[in-house]
């Protein structure tokens, strides 16, 4: 799910403004990126405790994404349809990482 949702994210910004290479795109992108890789970064460590401190950074990066998401649609570089897309896999992927988290407490 994470997987698609970073592909989601690259496609969308492949249609923003070529000024916005280095600075919403990149933004976006990163972010994306960063909620996958803090998962498989925090999945090889040694204790829950270390691997829920990924998967919450991996959260912060959702909220980044979320918040860039906003600012596209502002300025009018997706549509609503769009917008709404990508926001609701945000939040099921954030059900998912919360779910897990909370799994990773109970043991």
């Amino acid at each position: 799910m994470t997987r698609k949702f970073v592909v989601e994210t690259y496609k969308i910004t492949r249609k923003f403004p070529k000024d916005e290479l280095f600075g919403l795109i990149s933004q976006l992108r990163r972010a994306a990126t960063s909620i996958l890789l803090n998962i498989a970064e925090g999945s090889d460590r040694k204790s829950d405790m270390e691997f829920k401190r990924f998967l919450r950074m991996s959260l912060t990066s959702l909220e980044e994404v979320i918040s860039g998401l906003y600012i596209s649609i502002d300025q009018k570089f997706i549509s609503k349809i769009e917008f709404d897309k990508l926001y609701e896999k945000a939040n099921e992927l954030a059900a998912k990482l919360n779910a897990l988290i909370k799994s990773l407490s109970g043991r």
